[in-house]
């Protein structure tokens, strides 16, 4: 389902709306989290359409996203080079999604240090074979077409490597592309999990190492790599680099491990 559906009723004005397509982009009981932060980015930029670059987020998954929400969003401040924003979601009087989002113009720079490469390059995606995704979450077969990056399977070390791309041309943004994909994989420490059992993203904070990025057909090489897990969370570093091997996102992650 197109995603311009799911993010059409959120207006400049901010307040209540309907989301027709939820049940298309739902993981488990709630809005999958990186069409959670889209809605609250959407509600920032069009309400402050003059803002500068989007540098950073850092965004909170609170409690479960239903069909119909609240929007509230402000800006916290704006000074002569950056601005930062709060937009929320609210839904049934809770909040369910707080998202703070650092928006900043482009200066002459000061230190130049380019992100090393992508290590083990796995081929361009017409190389690697596309993954059956018809037990995935419901967001994930509906809208996302995965392909392999690693030739681990199985338990092992706790990192998961895929091409990504949506099924569908969105018409968005490059910025607000990423933002929808950026937290499509599983944590990496799925591949370490003793049982199996149910995980659950707590936040999401990265950094645009791009603001212009640009991709092949739509293709991002997206990375989840536990750096450690233990007593029911884990703390992942997610990467995503465009088909030069360029990296364009840097993040971090807490996830819940359940079972």
């Amino acid at each position: 389902m197109s995603i311009a559906q799911l993010i059409d009723p959120i207006g400049p004005q901010g307040g209540p709306a309907h989301l027709p397509t939820h049940g298309d982009w739902l993981q488990g009981r709630t809005l999958y989290g990186g069409a959670s932060a889209l809605l609250s980015y959407t509600a920032a930029v069009r309400a402050f359409p003059d803002l500068p670059p989007l540098r950073a987020a850092q965004i909170a998954f609170v409690a479960p996203t239903g069909p119909d929400i609240e929007v509230r969003r402000e800006i916290v401040r704006q000074g002569r080079n950056v601005a930062h924003v709060r937009s929320e979601i609210w839904c049934e009087g809770k909040c369910a999604t707080t998202a703070f989002f650092i928006f900043g113009t482009q200066r002459e720079p000061n230190a130049v240090h380019a992100a090393a490469p992508v290590e083990e390059w796995p081929g361009s995606p017409d190389e690697t074979e596309t993954l059956n995704t018809h037990k995935a979450p419901t967001f994930l077969k509906t809208n996302f077409e995965i392909k392999r990056a690693q030739e681990a399977r199985g338990p092992g070390d706790p990192v998961v490597r895929r091409w990504a791309r949506l099924q569908q041309p969105t018409g968005l943004d490059p910025i607000s592309e990423l933002i929808l994909l950026g937290d499509v994989l599983p944590p990496g420490a799925m591949r370490a999990m003793q049982r199996q059992g149910p995980i659950s993203s707590i936040n999401w904070s990265f950094n645009v190492l791009d603001p212009n990025p640009r991709t092949q057909d739509g293709w991002w090489l997206t990375q989840n790599a536990s750096q450690h897990a233990d007593q029911g969370y884990s703390s992942e570093r997610l990467r995503l680099w465009n088909t030069d091997g360029q990296q364009v996102v840097e993040g971090l992650q807490s996830v819940a491990v359940f079972g």
